[in-house]
């Protein structure tokens, strides 16, 4: 398993709390984070145990959900459900896109 794994489950736990404010005046919006954010950890978990390109894949899910969660953080500002998201969630959810990346695209 990934060390980036434990920062991914950290931040959904803190996602899980703002998708609770969201929900309040999007539930469409906070339903997709949540699945974005949860979607990171599965696709960690099941390529984990993948090999080749289907573990590679699984890689490029978890990064591309963990994206996802930041597109809904900039969308869930932007139209004024939530204020200032705390930048160390936004850093995790980086660090989980970067370093999934770097394992999907495998050795230089």
């Amino acid at each position: 398993m990934l060390k980036v794994y434990t920062v991914a489950r950290q931040a959904l736990r803190r996602i899980g709390a703002i998708a609770s404010l969201i929900e309040k005046h999007d539930g469409d919006l906070a339903r997709q984070m949540r699945r974005a954010a949860t979607s990171v950890l599965l696709n960690l978990r099941e390529g984990s145990q993948s090999q080749g390109r289907n573990r590679n894949a699984r890689y490029w899910n978890a990064a591309g959900s963990a994206n996802e969660v930041l597109g809904c953080l900039d969308c869930a500002e932007d139209l004024g459900y939530v204020r200032d998201v705390d930048p160390s969630l936004r850093a995790e959810l980086s660090h989980v896109v970067g370093v999934t990346v770097r394992v999907a695209r495998g050795p230089r």
